[in-house]
């Protein structure tokens, strides 16, 4: 077993060596990326990836950033194409072919076959002498100087290569296609990332009770409002305007000081910090964070309460 410092050289190693791949691959950007990009974007199919062994594998990964963000695009395993699935490759498909020797057995008998059915074909390959290179319409060279692997064996700065490589085809896309988070948001509907694209203050605050007080409110009933209502706050509004606001906070602070307050009016907070509906609620959350508070009044446009949104409706979806 190796030494802790051994193991943390080699980590340190490891990452150099996939480093210097990925430097690299700034050299081999060259008129073909650009023509591969044309050529994805103004094609009228879809986009099949295929490869075999590690390379699925990162063809895998590279179909999902194509589709999350406006490319429609599929996963064909060389293996399986051979024996039936290359029915999935339908005219006006552009094929990506992810190989790092270009020389497989798998890939040989693919790519004519390819070739037969007319779709352009787009090599991402580690050796531009090889079989795939040479029968490719466009070649994006992803050739690494070495393996991170001490036998030089295990594809691991080849295959960060070529996940790089296809990295920068997919944001190049999105750079033509002017996909906007909007557009993001509309693939991304779950989780974390996707709320934080699409849900609105007004998703959040609509769920909660509308508390409110007039200046003239005694003490007492603010009191009643602001537990009723359970969101640790009560905003205070006259003639419909908002007037303050009183929190848990202010509530406590008057408890420690000598003078008893008799209305909202003499611990109100005034000029609250506001936000409107239409704002998306992790915009909400920022704000909070910014002026370390936990919640915020809800306005329409007008300026009118509508209600208030908590940190706690902002947890709950996930959103942090």
């Amino acid at each position: 077993m190796k030494s802790s410092e051994e193991i943390k050289r080699i980590a340190v190693q490891v990452i150099n060596d996939e480093k210097k791949a990925i430097e690299n691959l700034q050299n081999y950007i060259d008129d073909s990326f650009s023509k591969a990009v044309e050529t994805v974007f103004s094609a009228s199919g879809r986009v099949v990836v295929t490869g075999i062994g590690k390379s699925a594998n990162i063809a895998v990964k590279i179909v999902s950033t194509l589709n999350s963000t406006g490319t429609p695009a599929l996963f064909l395993h060389a293996a399986d194409a051979i024996h039936g699935d290359l029915g999935m490759v339908r005219p006006g498909d552009v094929v990506i072919c992810i190989s790092k020797s270009g020389n497989t057995p798998e890939i040989k008998v693919l790519v004519p076959l390819i070739k037969n059915f007319g779709n352009t074909l787009i090599a991402i390959v580690g050796n531009t002498d090889s079989f795939l290179a040479h029968e490719a319409d466009i070649v994006l060279d992803t050739t690494v100087d070495h393996e991170a692997c001490p036998n030089n064996l295990a594809p691991t700065s080849s295959t960060t290569a070529q996940l790089v490589m296809g990295d920068a085809l997919a944001v190049a896309l999105i750079e033509c296609r002017n996909f906007s988070a909007r557009d993001f948001a509309r693939f991304h509907p779950g989780g974390a990332l996707g709320k934080q694209l699409y849900l609105r203050v007004a998703d959040l605050y609509i769920q909660n009770e509308r508390p409110e007080v007039s200046p003239s409110t005694p003490i007492s009933d603010v009191i009643i409002e602001m537990t009723s209502k359970r969101l640790g706050c009560t905003v205070v509004t006259e003639n419909d305007a908002i007037s303050g606001i009183i929190t848990d906070g202010d509530l406590r602070r008057m408890l420690q000081t000598s003078h008893q307050p008799s209305t909202a009016s003499d611990i109100m907070h005034p000029n609250p910090r506001t936000i409107l509906d239409t704002e998306y609620a992790v915009n909400a959350l920022q704000m909070m964070r910014q002026n370390s508070i936990t919640q915020l009044i809800v306005t329409d446009t007008n300026g009118h309460y509508l209600g208030i949104i908590h940190i706690h409706d902002i947890l709950r979806e996930g959103i942090i």
